[in-house]
This record gives C-alpha cells, structure tokens and sequence, in this order.
C-alpha cells in the first residue's frame, strides 16, 4: 500500500462521511477520503480497516483502495472532520423539522432515559454545541431562557457572542439533558445546583464546569470549559515582557514572604499562579494549595477545593495546611481579614505564600490589605511584590494590516517616539472575521522596596505609592499596553475596552 504522511482537511469529500459514525471509522481506524474514478480511497492502519473498507465499497457500487497511515494520523483527523460535521445550526434545522411537543418531554421522567440513545435530538444539539464550542475556543457557554425563547451564547476570547436561539419549547429538554450528564437532580428545579462533567470532545480531554440557577422564566446554565490537555502555561507563554519576567523570576525564588495577583474577575489571575506553582514545582518542594474550585490538577501538589457549606473556608484550609509542613502556599484569594492574617504571619514564618487580591491597580492591593484590618508594619515586613493584570486580545495574525494611526491614538500613546504605523485585524474565516484571535496579558509589577515599606508604615493612600513608584521606574498597566499596542500585538480599543474604567480614575 501507499502510505500517506498526512491528511488534509481539504483532501476529505465530506459527503462520504454522512452516514458513517463515528464510532465505525475510529473502531475500524479508517477514514474515507474521496472517491476517485470508480475508487473509493480511504486511509487504513491495519487488517481491520482494510476489511471495513471492501464493506463500505461495495454498498457504494466501488472498488476499495486503501493507503497506510499512521494511527494517531488518521485519529487526529476523524476527530477534526467530525468536529466539523457536527454544525449547531444544521442540528437545529433537523430538529425543527421533527415533532417539538415529542422532544420537549424527552427528559420528563428518568425511566425514559432507558430508551434514549445518542440519536436523541436533544442530545445531538447539546453535542452540537459542545463541539463547536471547543472547536471555537470558547470558554463558557451560557443557555439563557426568555419569555418567548431561549439564548445560546459563546464567550470567546472574552466576549460574549450569541450562536443560536432554540425555540422555548425545548429548554426544559436541553437543560435536563446538562443536568444528567452532570450527575444532577433533573426533578430539582427550584434550587442552584452545581455539578462537574468530564468529556472527550473531538479527541480533546474537557473539563465542563455547570452551573444552574433557577430564574423567574426557566432554568439558566452555564457551562465553563477548561482543556486539560492545554492545561497549565508557563510564565514564559504569559506574555510577561522581559523585565517583569525577570523580576517576578527572582522573587518567586525567595524563601518567605507574599505574592499577589489583583486585578478583576476573568483577568487571568488563577493562570498567572498556576504559572508560577509550575516554575516553583520541585522535588524537594511540599506545595499546597487551597482553591475554590480547583481548575487543573497539578501534579506533585497537594490542592484543596474549599466548602464553605461544612465550614471549610480559605482561611480554615489556610490553617490546616501550616500543619502540613509546606513550603509554598497558595491561596485562591484574600477575601476577609481571617485569610489575610493567616497569610501574613505564615510568610513571615518562613513560606512563600501566593495569593490574589480584586483591585483596579498594583498599589491599591497595598491599601486593601491595611483596610482589612492588617496592621501596616505587617503588610510591609510580609509583602514582597504585587503583580496587577489585565488581558486583551490579540491582533489575528492571518488578517492583520498596518495603518496610519490618528491624532488622537498618537495622543494616546503618548510617547516622544511616535510610531510610523499601527496594526488591526480586518477580518477572515480564522477569527470569524472578528479581527482577534487569543489572548495575551498586560501587567504591572510593584516591588515593596524600603521607601514604599516606610510609606505602608505611614498608612500613605495608592495614589501617593503610585507616583513615588512610577519616579522608581514602576511600569504602570498603561504603559505596557502601550507596548504591546506599537508592538502590533494589540489595539487601542482593545486597551479602552478592558482599561478605561482605570484611566479616568
């Protein structure tokens, strides 16, 4: 046989794969690929497939030719096309044309999921979505109900993006399939229920996080999906430039004291931690961490998903954990003055403790801190470094083009050297002509030197730590966006958008 090195996407004629399931091409590792005269060519690995083949021929009146392919080959390219065969919107046009009232009571009660298989319409449209979902690179799907029908909506890269809108009918359906495939109580509808769902979607291990609430027209969930297989990132891949990388590098390397990672909801500050456990992550380190909840699992270190249901809140984990002889510490967040005490007096008993904080900038973490009742010669012997983030996205490499920029961007910049040229994204089928495509963080990075340690002494307000900082060389979030935006990495709307509400403060 021939043997193929690899298949395109542009090589396979979908219309073979129709009605083929997915379970026959990857039980038999065979791919149909076109037909070719009165050949039909489809990639095989061994016997099985060959034998699968000379089936598949003859019931289309042709004659098998298979070619040798490698089996991690032709499984990466099942699950690609498939993910491809498996459009929301055609899902949807099927179900319409069945009988709605039939689909709506699918779920109704729990013996009829005896009879249920995977050709269940409500259970191919919840396929649907997953898979275009992972295929998008979304983060979190939201099933929203309204009085006369129900949202679908995407969160990529950020921003919230609707796909589909099902017809109301369906929506106790849809979300009791959600709830069977969470281990929930699909009869329980007047309370919030949170479960957990561990998926393979298009070959990709997925962690799906559920959440569902119950609102005055219907059930509402949301799902946020975590790729286990791109796990945890490196600091390197954070988008750090070389100074703060540095710097932050050196500090992580000390034997006591506290990091913090502030900045708002969704600004990526649980990556920028996990980034820093996986730097700090050695044999002859013990790393323990208290989360809520644990989003990857971190080999080699110890994570505790608190409950504040059973008493258990971080500053409980917090406490059991010093009877755990740790080296490093991570908090999920400071949220009251308990945690923050804790977290204080263990770094200055010999840890390094990382945390996070939700404020505007990197010096307001500093007052926070003293405004929670820490004493401030506490935050200033225990603080070594706050890191304040943001993240934009990034300018698509496939349709980025350069432009002249205006009077008023150039006053935005600011800067002595203007720059000739500034890059945008106009638009293709990569980034569903949307201009960006994945994202990257700004940052700023305040080190607690002996100047600001005698300001925390003497309770000054951010405001004063922050000019008396920038005149140290303090790189402010603004700043490094503008980096990142002559760069050609990013756009001044993409800044405005997720810093705009920092600058007019």
């Amino acid at each position: 046989m021939e043997t193929v090195e690899s298949i395109k996407d542009d090589d396979i004629e979908l219309s073979l794969l129709n009605n083929i399931s997915l379970t026959f091409v990857k039980g038999n590792l065979l791919l149909p690929i076109r037909r070719e005269d009165d050949k039909l060519i489809a990639a095989v690995t061994d016997s099985r497939g060959i034998l699968a083949l000379r089936d598949m021929a003859r019931s289309l009146n042709l004659k098998p030719h298979p070619v040798q392919a490698d089996e991690k080959i032709i499984l990466d390219a099942i699950n690609r096309i498939y993910s491809q065969t498996s459009r929301v919107n055609e899902v949807m046009g099927d179900i319409e044309g069945e009988d709605l009232s039939m689909i709506a009571t699918e779920f109704e009660s729990p013996q009829d999921l005896l009879e249920l298989t995977e050709e269940a319409p409500i259970i191919r449209l919840l396929n649907a979505l997953l898979m275009e979902a992972v295929r998008e690179k979304a983060s979190d799907i939201h099933i929203e109900p309204y009085e006369r029908g129900i949202d679908v909506r995407y969160r990529v890269d950020g921003i919230l993006r609707k796909v589909l809108s099902p017809p109301k009918i369906i929506h106790d359906a849809l979300i009791s399939r959600v709830k069977i495939i969470a281990g929930l109580d699909i009869a329980e509808k007047r309370l919030p229920q949170d479960g957990r769902i561990k998926l393979l979607v298009g070959g990709k291990n997925i962690d799906i996080r559920v959440s569902i609430i119950p609102t005055a027209l219907g059930e509402r969930a949301v799902l946020r999906l975590l790729d286990r297989q791109t796990g945890v990132i490196s600091l390197e891949m954070l988008g750090l430039n070389d100074a703060i990388l540095s710097s932050l590098k050196n500090y992580l390397a000390r034997q006591n004291g506290i990091i913090l990672v502030t900045g708002p909801t969704g600004s990526g500050k649980t990556t920028t931690l996990y980034a820093s456990l996986l730097k700090l992550n050695t044999e002859d380190r013990n790393i323990i961490t208290v989360e809520d909840p644990v989003e990857y699992q971190l080999n080699g270190i110890g994570q505790m998903h608190v409950n504040p249901k059973i008493g258990l809140t971080f500053a409980a984990g917090l406490r059991s954990i010093l009877r755990q002889d740790p080296d490093i510490m991570m908090v999920g967040e400071i949220r009251d003055m308990e945690t923050a005490e804790i977290a204080v007096h263990a770094s200055l008993t010999g840890h390094i403790v990382l945390s996070t904080l939700h404020t505007n900038d990197a010096p307001s973490a500093i007052t926070r801190l003293v405004d929670m009742g820490i004493e401030p010669f506490l935050v200033a012997s225990s603080l070594i470094c706050v890191l304040a983030q943001r993240l934009v996205r990034i300018v698509c490499p496939h349709c980025k083009e350069p432009y002249e920029p205006s009077i008023e961007e150039r006053n935005f910049i600011g800067r002595v050297s203007q720059p000739a040229l500034l890059y945008r994204g106009k638009g293709c089928d990569k980034c569903l002509g949307k201009g960006y495509l994945g994202r990257t963080g700004i940052y700023e990075l305040l080190t607690v030197t002996p100047e600001l340690r005698s300001m925390i002494v003497g309770r000054k307000d951010a405001q004063a730590i922050k000019s008396v900082a920038v005149k140290s060389g303090f790189t402010t979030l603004q700043s490094n966006a503008v980096d990142k935006i002559i760069n050609g990495i990013t756009t001044i709307e993409e800044v405005l958008r997720v810093t705009q509400r920092d600058i007019e403060n």
